[in-house]
Protein backbone atom coordinates (compact mmCIF):
# COMPACT_ATOMS: atom_id res chain seq x y z
CA UNK A 1 0.00 0.00 0.00
CA UNK A 2 1.36 3.53 -1.10
CA UNK A 3 2.19 5.91 1.73
CA UNK A 4 0.50 9.44 1.89
CA UNK A 5 3.71 11.25 2.32
CA UNK A 6 1.53 14.21 2.75
CA UNK A 7 -0.18 13.24 5.64
CA UNK A 8 2.74 11.72 7.48
CA UNK A 9 4.72 15.30 7.40
CA UNK A 10 1.89 16.99 8.64
CA UNK A 11 1.91 14.08 11.51
CA UNK A 12 5.47 14.46 12.01
CA UNK A 13 5.96 18.14 11.94
CA UNK A 14 3.06 18.83 13.94
CA UNK A 15 4.07 16.48 16.40
CA UNK A 16 7.05 17.40 17.01
CA UNK A 17 6.20 21.73 17.09
CA UNK A 18 3.05 20.17 19.90
CA UNK A 19 5.62 18.84 21.90
CA UNK A 20 8.14 21.55 22.04
CA UNK A 21 5.52 24.05 23.22
CA UNK A 22 4.69 22.36 25.89
CA UNK A 23 5.13 24.12 29.29
CA UNK A 24 8.42 23.43 30.56
CA UNK A 25 6.83 23.75 34.16
CA UNK A 26 4.94 20.72 33.07
CA UNK A 27 7.79 18.32 31.57
CA UNK A 28 9.80 19.26 35.04
CA UNK A 29 7.37 17.86 36.67
CA UNK A 30 6.74 15.05 34.80
CA UNK A 31 10.71 13.90 34.60
CA UNK A 32 10.65 14.73 38.63
CA UNK A 33 7.76 12.29 38.74
CA UNK A 34 8.86 9.66 36.85
CA UNK A 35 12.43 9.52 38.15
CA UNK A 36 11.38 10.23 41.40
CA UNK A 37 9.28 7.23 41.65
CA UNK A 38 12.26 5.22 39.95
CA UNK A 39 14.43 5.87 42.46
CA UNK A 40 12.62 6.30 45.47
CA UNK A 41 11.45 2.40 44.42
CA UNK A 42 15.26 1.03 43.99
CA UNK A 43 15.60 3.12 47.70
CA UNK A 44 13.18 1.19 49.36
CA UNK A 45 14.58 -1.96 47.46
CA UNK A 46 18.49 -1.49 49.00
CA UNK A 47 16.35 -0.36 52.40
CA UNK A 48 14.74 -4.00 52.36
CA UNK A 49 18.03 -5.44 51.31
CA UNK A 50 19.72 -4.52 53.93
CA UNK A 51 17.32 -4.73 56.64
CA UNK A 52 17.07 -8.15 55.91
CA UNK A 53 20.76 -8.77 55.86
CA UNK A 54 21.24 -7.49 58.85
CA UNK A 55 17.95 -9.52 60.24
CA UNK A 56 19.94 -12.43 58.94
CA UNK A 57 23.14 -11.28 60.24
CA UNK A 58 21.77 -11.55 63.82
CA UNK A 59 19.76 -14.54 63.30
CA UNK A 60 23.35 -16.34 62.62
CA UNK A 61 24.58 -14.63 65.51
CA UNK A 62 22.06 -16.04 67.59
CA UNK A 63 21.78 -19.70 66.22
CA UNK A 64 25.08 -19.95 66.20
CA UNK A 65 25.06 -19.64 69.68
CA UNK A 66 21.98 -22.04 70.23
CA UNK A 67 23.51 -24.41 68.54
CA UNK A 68 26.65 -24.47 70.80
CA UNK A 69 24.50 -24.49 74.27
CA UNK A 70 22.31 -26.89 72.39
CA UNK A 71 25.11 -28.99 71.72
CA UNK A 72 26.80 -28.35 75.05
CA UNK A 73 23.66 -29.97 76.33
CA UNK A 74 23.21 -32.77 74.20
CA UNK A 75 26.77 -34.04 74.15
CA UNK A 76 27.50 -34.10 78.02
CA UNK A 77 26.04 -36.14 80.56
CA UNK A 78 24.15 -33.80 83.53
CA UNK A 79 26.41 -35.28 86.40
CA UNK A 80 29.22 -33.87 83.91
CA UNK A 81 27.98 -30.62 83.57
CA UNK A 82 26.95 -30.50 87.23
CA UNK A 83 30.66 -30.42 87.90
CA UNK A 84 31.97 -26.78 88.00
CA UNK A 85 35.42 -27.67 86.94
CA UNK A 86 34.01 -29.32 84.25
CA UNK A 87 31.56 -26.76 83.23
CA UNK A 88 34.64 -24.08 83.49
CA UNK A 89 36.53 -25.95 80.90
CA UNK A 90 33.88 -26.15 78.22
CA UNK A 91 32.86 -22.44 78.95
CA UNK A 92 36.75 -21.38 78.68
CA UNK A 93 36.60 -23.75 75.31
CA UNK A 94 33.36 -21.80 73.96
CA UNK A 95 35.09 -18.71 74.53
CA UNK A 96 37.64 -19.39 72.52
CA UNK A 97 35.49 -19.18 69.64
CA UNK A 98 33.47 -16.35 71.01
CA UNK A 99 33.75 -12.83 73.77
CA UNK A 100 29.89 -12.98 73.54
CA UNK A 101 29.22 -15.01 76.49
CA UNK A 102 29.03 -13.86 79.80
CA UNK A 103 28.63 -16.65 82.05
CA UNK A 104 26.85 -20.25 82.06
CA UNK A 105 25.26 -22.02 84.46
CA UNK A 106 22.89 -25.76 85.37
CA UNK A 107 19.82 -25.05 86.60
CA UNK A 108 17.50 -27.94 88.40
CA UNK A 109 13.97 -28.28 88.03
CA UNK A 110 13.56 -26.26 91.06
CA UNK A 111 15.29 -23.33 89.39
CA UNK A 112 18.67 -23.35 91.91
CA UNK A 113 21.91 -23.16 90.50
CA UNK A 114 23.58 -27.20 90.22
CA UNK A 115 26.52 -25.49 88.71
CA UNK A 116 27.34 -21.58 87.84
CA UNK A 117 30.97 -20.61 85.90
CA UNK A 118 30.91 -16.80 85.59
CA UNK A 119 32.27 -13.34 87.14
CA UNK A 120 28.99 -13.55 88.80
CA UNK A 121 29.49 -16.25 91.22
CA UNK A 122 28.68 -14.82 94.92
CA UNK A 123 25.64 -12.54 93.42
CA UNK A 124 23.97 -16.21 91.19
CA UNK A 125 24.79 -18.88 92.43
CA UNK A 126 22.37 -19.00 95.04
CA UNK A 127 19.71 -17.64 93.19
CA UNK A 128 16.45 -19.35 92.51
CA UNK A 129 15.01 -18.79 88.91
CA UNK A 130 11.62 -21.04 89.49
CA UNK A 131 9.32 -17.83 89.58
CA UNK A 132 10.98 -15.92 86.45
CA UNK A 133 9.20 -16.31 83.24
CA UNK A 134 12.12 -17.22 81.19
CA UNK A 135 12.39 -20.80 83.31
CA UNK A 136 8.71 -21.72 82.79
CA UNK A 137 9.52 -20.99 78.86
CA UNK A 138 12.19 -23.03 78.63
CA UNK A 139 10.02 -25.83 80.31
CA UNK A 140 7.73 -25.55 78.23
CA UNK A 141 9.36 -24.92 75.27
CA UNK A 142 12.60 -26.35 75.47
CA UNK A 143 14.80 -23.53 73.92
CA UNK A 144 13.96 -20.09 74.94
CA UNK A 145 15.62 -16.79 73.62
CA UNK A 146 14.45 -14.02 76.08
CA UNK A 147 14.31 -10.58 75.64
CA UNK A 148 16.38 -8.15 77.73
CA UNK A 149 15.86 -8.12 81.13
CA UNK A 150 17.52 -6.53 84.13
CA UNK A 151 17.34 -9.78 86.71
CA UNK A 152 19.61 -9.76 89.83
CA UNK A 153 22.51 -7.84 88.44
CA UNK A 154 20.01 -4.80 87.85
CA UNK A 155 21.71 -4.84 84.64
CA UNK A 156 20.67 -5.60 81.49
CA UNK A 157 21.20 -8.49 79.28
CA UNK A 158 19.63 -12.01 77.87
CA UNK A 159 20.12 -15.43 77.94
CA UNK A 160 19.76 -18.17 75.68
CA UNK A 161 18.52 -21.46 77.84
CA UNK A 162 17.18 -24.93 76.65
CA UNK A 163 16.07 -28.14 78.07
CA UNK A 164 17.90 -31.43 79.21
CA UNK A 165 15.33 -34.11 79.58
CA UNK A 166 16.23 -37.08 81.64
CA UNK A 167 14.57 -40.10 82.89
CA UNK A 168 14.53 -38.44 85.84
CA UNK A 169 13.86 -35.18 85.85
CA UNK A 170 14.52 -31.97 83.53
CA UNK A 171 17.33 -29.59 83.97
CA UNK A 172 18.20 -26.04 82.27
CA UNK A 173 21.76 -24.98 80.91
CA UNK A 174 21.43 -21.03 80.77
CA UNK A 175 23.97 -19.21 78.80
CA UNK A 176 23.98 -15.24 79.60
CA UNK A 177 24.71 -12.84 76.05
CA UNK A 178 26.61 -9.92 76.32
CA UNK A 179 25.02 -7.12 75.00
CA UNK A 180 27.92 -5.54 73.06
CA UNK A 181 27.91 -7.85 70.79
CA UNK A 182 24.92 -7.71 69.67
CA UNK A 183 25.24 -3.86 69.76
CA UNK A 184 28.01 -4.05 67.43
CA UNK A 185 26.01 -5.84 64.71
CA UNK A 186 23.09 -3.67 64.24
CA UNK A 187 25.35 -0.67 64.75
CA UNK A 188 26.86 -1.74 61.25
CA UNK A 189 23.56 -1.30 59.61
CA UNK A 190 24.66 2.81 59.55
CA UNK A 191 25.14 4.54 56.80
CA UNK A 192 24.65 8.43 56.54
CA UNK A 193 25.26 10.79 59.00
CA UNK A 194 21.59 10.76 60.58
CA UNK A 195 20.60 7.43 59.90
CA UNK A 196 20.14 5.10 63.18
CA UNK A 197 19.62 1.34 63.87
CA UNK A 198 18.21 -0.88 66.83
CA UNK A 199 16.16 -3.52 67.86
CA UNK A 200 12.74 -3.29 69.76
CA UNK A 201 10.23 -5.78 71.21
CA UNK A 202 6.51 -6.21 70.40
CA UNK A 203 6.05 -3.72 72.98
CA UNK A 204 8.11 -1.17 71.71
CA UNK A 205 11.37 -1.62 74.11
CA UNK A 206 14.80 -1.32 72.83
CA UNK A 207 16.95 -3.95 73.31
CA UNK A 208 19.87 -2.32 71.77
CA UNK A 209 21.36 0.95 72.05
CA UNK A 210 20.62 3.16 69.53
CA UNK A 211 22.20 5.71 67.95
CA UNK A 212 20.04 8.95 69.18
CA UNK A 213 17.27 8.87 71.65
CA UNK A 214 16.79 5.79 73.97
CA UNK A 215 18.34 3.34 76.51
CA UNK A 216 17.62 -0.06 76.99
CA UNK A 217 13.78 -1.19 77.67
CA UNK A 218 12.87 2.48 76.85
CA UNK A 219 10.66 3.32 74.30
CA UNK A 220 12.96 4.71 71.20
CA UNK A 221 12.54 8.45 70.37
CA UNK A 222 13.50 10.16 67.09
CA UNK A 223 16.06 12.51 67.21
CA UNK A 224 16.69 14.11 64.07
CA UNK A 225 19.46 16.95 65.46
CA UNK A 226 21.53 15.56 68.58
CA UNK A 227 22.35 19.69 69.37
CA UNK A 228 18.73 20.34 69.21
CA UNK A 229 17.41 20.21 72.90
CA UNK A 230 13.97 20.54 71.57
CA UNK A 231 11.62 17.63 73.25
CA UNK A 232 11.57 14.55 71.00
CA UNK A 233 9.16 12.77 69.00
CA UNK A 234 8.33 9.28 69.52
CA UNK A 235 8.33 6.37 66.93
CA UNK A 236 5.56 4.91 65.34
CA UNK A 237 4.43 1.50 66.86
CA UNK A 238 6.51 -1.63 65.32
CA UNK A 239 4.23 -4.35 66.59
CA UNK A 240 2.11 -4.89 63.71
CA UNK A 241 5.28 -5.96 61.56
CA UNK A 242 5.19 -9.57 60.80
CA UNK A 243 6.86 -9.59 57.60
CA UNK A 244 9.40 -6.59 55.99
CA UNK A 245 8.29 -3.25 55.77
CA UNK A 246 9.72 -0.22 54.12
CA UNK A 247 7.63 3.43 55.44
CA UNK A 248 8.43 6.67 54.11
CA UNK A 249 6.59 8.44 57.17
CA UNK A 250 6.79 12.07 58.48
CA UNK A 251 7.95 12.46 62.17
CA UNK A 252 8.44 15.44 64.24
CA UNK A 253 7.89 17.22 60.72
CA UNK A 254 10.79 15.43 59.11
CA UNK A 255 10.66 13.03 56.30
CA UNK A 256 11.96 9.49 57.46
CA UNK A 257 12.36 6.25 55.78
CA UNK A 258 11.62 3.53 58.37
CA UNK A 259 12.04 -0.05 57.35
CA UNK A 260 11.54 -2.80 60.19
CA UNK A 261 12.34 -6.73 59.94
CA UNK A 262 11.13 -9.66 62.49
CA UNK A 263 13.89 -11.42 63.73
CA UNK A 264 13.14 -15.37 63.77
CA UNK A 265 12.46 -17.50 66.49
CA UNK A 266 12.21 -14.32 68.74
CA UNK A 267 9.76 -11.54 68.96
CA UNK A 268 12.61 -8.47 68.09
CA UNK A 269 12.29 -6.23 65.21
CA UNK A 270 14.81 -4.44 63.97
CA UNK A 271 14.42 -1.08 62.80
CA UNK A 272 16.74 1.04 60.32
CA UNK A 273 15.86 4.92 60.00
CA UNK A 274 17.28 6.85 57.26
CA UNK A 275 17.18 10.15 56.44
CA UNK A 276 15.95 11.02 52.43
CA UNK A 277 17.91 13.64 52.47
CA UNK A 278 21.09 11.72 52.34
CA UNK A 279 19.70 8.84 50.25
CA UNK A 280 17.82 10.69 47.69
CA UNK A 281 20.32 13.81 46.78
CA UNK A 282 21.50 11.92 43.61
CA UNK A 283 17.97 12.17 42.31
CA UNK A 284 17.98 15.75 43.27
CA UNK A 285 21.55 16.37 41.15
CA UNK A 286 20.13 14.01 38.38
CA UNK A 287 16.44 16.13 38.07
CA UNK A 288 18.15 19.24 38.16
CA UNK A 289 20.89 18.11 35.02
CA UNK A 290 17.59 16.37 33.32
CA UNK A 291 15.28 19.52 33.29
CA UNK A 292 18.22 21.40 31.66
CA UNK A 293 18.91 18.97 29.18
CA UNK A 294 15.14 18.77 28.07
CA UNK A 295 14.91 22.67 27.85
CA UNK A 296 17.97 22.55 25.69
CA UNK A 297 16.07 19.63 23.99
CA UNK A 298 12.86 21.19 23.31
CA UNK A 299 14.66 24.18 22.10
CA UNK A 300 16.81 22.21 19.53
CA UNK A 301 13.26 20.30 18.85
CA UNK A 302 11.28 23.48 18.14
CA UNK A 303 13.55 25.37 16.04
CA UNK A 304 14.71 22.25 14.03
CA UNK A 305 11.06 20.47 13.29
CA UNK A 306 10.27 21.22 9.69
CA UNK A 307 13.99 20.72 8.73
CA UNK A 308 13.88 17.30 10.46
CA UNK A 309 10.46 16.40 8.70
CA UNK A 310 11.13 17.37 5.74
CA UNK A 311 14.42 15.07 6.01
CA UNK A 312 12.69 12.40 7.45
CA UNK A 313 10.01 12.02 4.84
CA UNK A 314 12.29 12.50 1.52
CA UNK A 315 14.28 9.71 2.84
CA UNK A 316 11.41 7.60 3.57
CA UNK A 317 10.43 8.56 -0.21
CA UNK A 318 13.58 7.02 -1.40
CA UNK A 319 13.92 4.15 0.62
CA UNK A 320 10.07 2.60 -0.35
CA UNK A 321 11.14 3.44 -3.89
CA UNK A 322 14.68 1.54 -4.04
CA UNK A 323 12.70 -1.44 -1.65
CA UNK A 324 9.91 -1.77 -4.53
CA UNK A 325 12.30 -1.50 -7.32
CA UNK A 326 14.20 -3.67 -6.05
CA UNK A 327 11.37 -6.22 -4.66
CA UNK A 328 9.57 -6.59 -8.39
CA UNK A 329 13.22 -6.77 -10.37
CA UNK A 330 14.02 -9.55 -7.84
CA UNK A 331 10.61 -11.64 -7.84
CA UNK A 332 10.27 -11.27 -11.29
CA UNK A 333 13.88 -12.49 -12.40
CA UNK A 334 13.71 -15.60 -9.50
CA UNK A 335 10.36 -16.05 -11.48
CA UNK A 336 11.55 -15.95 -15.21
CA UNK A 337 14.82 -18.50 -14.14
CA UNK A 338 12.16 -20.96 -12.17
CA UNK A 339 9.79 -20.57 -15.05
CA UNK A 340 12.48 -21.23 -18.04
CA UNK A 341 14.06 -23.88 -16.41
CA UNK A 342 11.26 -25.80 -15.81
CA UNK A 343 9.67 -25.27 -19.73
CA UNK A 344 12.88 -26.82 -20.90
CA UNK A 345 13.43 -29.09 -18.18
CA UNK A 346 9.77 -31.00 -19.32
CA UNK A 347 9.91 -30.43 -22.55
CA UNK A 348 13.45 -32.29 -22.51
CA UNK A 349 13.43 -34.68 -20.14
CA UNK A 350 9.50 -35.96 -20.57
CA UNK A 351 7.68 -35.38 -23.27
CA UNK A 352 10.04 -37.18 -25.72
CA UNK A 353 10.12 -40.31 -24.01
CA UNK A 354 6.17 -40.33 -23.16
CA UNK A 355 5.97 -40.43 -26.94
CA UNK A 356 8.23 -43.24 -27.45
CA UNK A 357 6.29 -45.10 -24.84
CA UNK A 358 2.94 -44.11 -25.55
CA UNK A 359 4.30 -45.13 -29.37
CA UNK A 360 5.59 -48.84 -27.89
CA UNK A 361 3.02 -49.63 -26.06
CA UNK A 362 0.58 -48.72 -28.97
CA UNK A 363 2.79 -51.55 -31.25
CA UNK A 364 2.50 -54.04 -28.50
CA UNK A 365 -1.08 -53.71 -28.31
CA UNK A 366 -1.54 -54.03 -32.05
CA UNK A 367 0.79 -57.61 -31.58
CA UNK A 368 -1.41 -58.54 -29.24
CA UNK A 369 -4.27 -58.98 -31.77
CA UNK A 370 -2.69 -61.25 -33.93
CA UNK A 371 -4.48 -64.64 -32.94
CA UNK A 372 -1.33 -66.35 -31.92
CA UNK A 373 -0.78 -63.97 -29.12
CA UNK A 374 -4.51 -63.62 -28.66
CA UNK A 375 -4.69 -67.16 -27.44
CA UNK A 376 -1.60 -67.09 -25.16
CA UNK A 377 -2.43 -68.17 -21.31
CA UNK A 378 -0.59 -64.96 -20.39
CA UNK A 379 -2.48 -62.71 -23.13
CA UNK A 380 -4.79 -61.14 -20.07
CA UNK A 381 -1.85 -59.68 -17.92
CA UNK A 382 -0.17 -58.93 -21.21
CA UNK A 383 -3.36 -56.72 -22.04
CA UNK A 384 -3.68 -55.50 -18.36
CA UNK A 385 0.30 -54.58 -18.40
CA UNK A 386 -0.02 -52.58 -21.64
CA UNK A 387 -3.19 -50.68 -20.57
CA UNK A 388 -1.48 -49.59 -17.15
CA UNK A 389 0.80 -48.18 -19.19
CA UNK A 390 -0.96 -46.27 -21.75
CA UNK A 391 -2.60 -44.95 -18.15
CA UNK A 392 0.44 -43.84 -17.28
CA UNK A 393 1.30 -42.29 -20.03
CA UNK A 394 -2.22 -40.31 -19.97
CA UNK A 395 -1.56 -39.41 -16.43
CA UNK A 396 2.09 -38.13 -17.29
CA UNK A 397 1.01 -35.70 -19.99
CA UNK A 398 -1.62 -34.83 -17.86
CA UNK A 399 1.03 -33.88 -15.46
CA UNK A 400 2.78 -31.99 -17.85
CA UNK A 401 0.24 -29.96 -18.74
CA UNK A 402 -0.63 -29.27 -15.52
CA UNK A 403 2.36 -27.91 -14.67
CA UNK A 404 2.79 -26.04 -17.79
CA UNK A 405 -0.60 -24.16 -16.79
CA UNK A 406 1.08 -23.32 -13.42
CA UNK A 407 3.61 -21.92 -14.90
CA UNK A 408 1.11 -19.66 -17.49
CA UNK A 409 -0.95 -18.68 -14.54
CA UNK A 410 -3.89 -21.35 -15.24
CA UNK A 411 -5.84 -21.40 -12.19
CA UNK A 412 -6.32 -25.16 -10.53
CA UNK A 413 -8.77 -27.42 -11.00
CA UNK A 414 -11.68 -27.23 -8.02
CA UNK A 415 -12.93 -30.80 -7.26
CA UNK A 416 -14.01 -33.01 -4.20
CA UNK A 417 -11.10 -35.01 -2.81
CA UNK A 418 -10.59 -38.05 -0.45
CA UNK A 419 -7.06 -37.67 0.65
CA UNK A 420 -7.11 -41.36 1.97
CA UNK A 421 -8.63 -42.15 -0.84
CA UNK A 422 -5.96 -40.63 -2.95
CA UNK A 423 -3.31 -42.00 -1.09
CA UNK A 424 -4.66 -45.35 -1.49
CA UNK A 425 -4.64 -45.07 -5.33
CA UNK A 426 -1.14 -43.34 -5.89
CA UNK A 427 0.51 -45.95 -3.40
CA UNK A 428 -0.85 -48.69 -5.54
CA UNK A 429 1.03 -47.05 -8.89
CA UNK A 430 4.12 -48.39 -7.04
CA UNK A 431 3.54 -51.14 -4.96
CA UNK A 432 4.93 -53.69 -7.37
CA UNK A 433 8.43 -51.52 -7.78
CA UNK A 434 8.66 -51.14 -3.79
CA UNK A 435 8.15 -54.63 -3.53
CA UNK A 436 10.73 -55.61 -5.94
CA UNK A 437 13.59 -54.04 -3.99
CA UNK A 438 11.86 -55.09 -0.76
CA UNK A 439 10.59 -51.69 0.04
CA UNK A 440 7.79 -51.68 2.42
CA UNK A 441 5.11 -49.00 2.34
CA UNK A 442 3.18 -48.55 5.58
CA UNK A 443 0.30 -46.24 5.90
CA UNK A 444 -0.94 -44.30 8.85
CA UNK A 445 -4.34 -42.68 8.02
CA UNK A 446 -6.62 -40.70 10.44
CA UNK A 447 -9.79 -41.69 9.71
CA UNK A 448 -11.52 -38.27 10.54
CA UNK A 449 -9.60 -36.89 7.80
CA UNK A 450 -12.55 -34.51 5.86
CA UNK A 451 -12.84 -34.19 2.05
CA UNK A 452 -11.39 -31.25 0.39
CA UNK A 453 -11.98 -29.08 -2.61
CA UNK A 454 -8.40 -28.66 -4.69
CA UNK A 455 -6.79 -30.29 -7.39
CA UNK A 456 -6.71 -34.08 -7.61
CA UNK A 457 -4.55 -34.49 -10.30
CA UNK A 458 -1.71 -32.65 -9.05
CA UNK A 459 -1.72 -33.56 -5.51
CA UNK A 460 -1.40 -37.03 -6.99
CA UNK A 461 1.47 -35.96 -8.95
CA UNK A 462 3.17 -34.31 -6.05
CA UNK A 463 2.87 -37.64 -3.27
CA UNK A 464 3.70 -39.96 -6.53
CA UNK A 465 6.95 -37.91 -6.97
CA UNK A 466 7.47 -37.81 -3.19
CA UNK A 467 7.27 -42.03 -3.47
CA UNK A 468 9.40 -42.03 -6.04
CA UNK A 469 12.04 -39.96 -4.33
CA UNK A 470 11.81 -42.38 -1.08
CA UNK A 471 12.37 -45.20 -3.34
CA UNK A 472 15.61 -43.93 -4.91
CA UNK A 473 16.62 -42.59 -1.25
CA UNK A 474 16.59 -45.86 -0.14
CA UNK A 475 17.67 -48.17 -2.98
CA UNK A 476 16.45 -51.63 -1.27
CA UNK A 477 15.31 -52.82 2.27
CA UNK A 478 13.48 -49.95 3.67
CA UNK A 479 10.41 -48.85 5.09
CA UNK A 480 8.23 -46.03 3.71
CA UNK A 481 4.75 -44.58 5.63
CA UNK A 482 2.32 -42.81 4.24
CA UNK A 483 -0.30 -40.78 6.46
CA UNK A 484 -2.53 -38.35 7.03
CA UNK A 485 -4.25 -36.36 9.71
CA UNK A 486 -7.08 -33.48 10.46
CA UNK A 487 -5.53 -30.12 11.71
CA UNK A 488 -9.57 -29.40 13.73
CA UNK A 489 -7.62 -26.11 15.12
CA UNK A 490 -6.25 -24.42 11.74
CA UNK A 491 -9.20 -26.40 9.59
CA UNK A 492 -6.47 -28.24 7.36
CA UNK A 493 -5.00 -31.79 6.08
CA UNK A 494 -1.63 -32.85 6.24
CA UNK A 495 0.00 -35.52 4.66
CA UNK A 496 3.60 -36.74 4.69
CA UNK A 497 5.70 -39.62 3.16
CA UNK A 498 8.54 -40.52 5.54
CA UNK A 499 11.50 -42.97 4.63
CA UNK A 500 14.20 -44.80 6.33
CA UNK A 501 17.11 -43.51 3.45
CA UNK A 502 19.77 -42.18 3.38
CA UNK A 503 18.77 -38.49 4.59
CA UNK A 504 20.36 -34.99 3.63
CA UNK A 505 22.88 -33.23 5.09
CA UNK A 506 21.54 -29.25 6.08
CA UNK A 507 23.60 -27.47 2.88
CA UNK A 508 21.32 -30.39 0.86
CA UNK A 509 17.71 -29.26 2.95
CA UNK A 510 18.77 -25.47 2.03
CA UNK A 511 18.92 -26.05 -1.46
CA UNK A 512 15.74 -29.16 -1.93
CA UNK A 513 13.32 -27.08 -3.67
CA UNK A 514 15.76 -25.36 -6.10
CA UNK A 515 15.11 -26.22 -9.73
CA UNK A 516 17.22 -28.61 -11.57
CA UNK A 517 19.11 -29.49 -7.88
CA UNK A 518 19.23 -33.30 -7.52
CA UNK A 519 21.11 -35.11 -4.82
CA UNK A 520 20.78 -38.15 -7.31
CA UNK A 521 23.19 -39.85 -9.49
CA UNK A 522 24.48 -37.81 -12.87
CA UNK A 523 21.49 -39.29 -15.45
CA UNK A 524 19.07 -39.95 -12.71
CA UNK A 525 17.14 -37.08 -12.14
CA UNK A 526 16.53 -33.81 -13.77
CA UNK A 527 16.24 -31.70 -10.18
CA UNK A 528 12.46 -30.53 -11.27
CA UNK A 529 10.16 -32.59 -9.46
CA UNK A 530 10.57 -30.75 -6.38
CA UNK A 531 10.68 -27.22 -7.21
CA UNK A 532 7.36 -28.20 -9.37
CA UNK A 533 5.68 -30.13 -6.28
CA UNK A 534 6.55 -26.64 -4.16
CA UNK A 535 5.18 -24.36 -6.48
CA UNK A 536 1.93 -26.63 -7.16
CA UNK A 537 0.99 -26.90 -3.14
CA UNK A 538 1.90 -23.46 -3.00
CA UNK A 539 -0.50 -22.24 -5.89
CA UNK A 540 -2.97 -24.63 -3.63
CA UNK A 541 -2.63 -22.59 -0.82
CA UNK A 542 -0.73 -25.28 0.82
CA UNK A 543 2.77 -25.50 2.52
CA UNK A 544 5.36 -28.55 1.85
CA UNK A 545 8.00 -28.56 4.30
CA UNK A 546 11.15 -31.24 4.98
CA UNK A 547 12.63 -32.73 7.67
CA UNK A 548 16.06 -34.52 7.17
CA UNK A 549 19.20 -35.85 8.92
CA UNK A 550 22.41 -37.78 7.67
CA UNK A 551 21.40 -41.76 7.88
CA UNK A 552 18.08 -41.23 9.63
CA UNK A 553 15.81 -40.64 6.60
CA UNK A 554 13.63 -37.99 5.45
CA UNK A 555 9.67 -36.75 5.82
CA UNK A 556 8.11 -34.57 3.33
CA UNK A 557 4.95 -32.84 5.40
CA UNK A 558 2.22 -31.40 2.66
CA UNK A 559 -0.65 -28.81 4.59
CA UNK A 560 -3.43 -28.14 2.84
CA UNK A 561 -6.23 -26.11 3.24
CA UNK A 562 -9.84 -27.91 3.31
CA UNK A 563 -11.64 -25.52 0.88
Amino acid sequence: MERNYTKIWWQHCLAIIGFSVIPLLIVNIALFLLFNRIYTDKVSENLQNRVEGRRDTVDLFLNERVAQIYTVAQTNKVQDLADEAYLNRIFSIMHTKSDSYVDIGLIDKEGNHLAYVGPYYEVLKSANYKNEKWFNAVIAHGIFISDIFMGYRNFPHFIIAVLIQTNKEPYILRLTINLENLDDIVQKAWTGTHSDSFIITRNNLLQTLPRFGGEYLSKPVFVHDPNNRAEPDPYPEFSSVVKTRVDRRTIGGHDVFLAAAPIRNTKWILVIKEDPDEILSPLAKGRAWMILFTALGLLAICTGAALFTNVLVNRMKQMDRENATQSDMLMQANKMIALSKMAAGVAHEVNNPLASIAENAGWMKDLLQEEELAASPNFQEFSTAIDKIEHHVVRARKVIQNLLGFARRMEPAKEKININNLLDETTGFLDNEARYVNIKIEKAYAEDVPVITSDLSQIQQVVLNLLNNAIDAIGKDGIITVGSRYLAKSGQVELWVADTGKGMSEAELSKIFDPFFTTKAIGKGTGLGLSISYSIIEKLGGTIRVQSAVGKGTTFTITLPKN
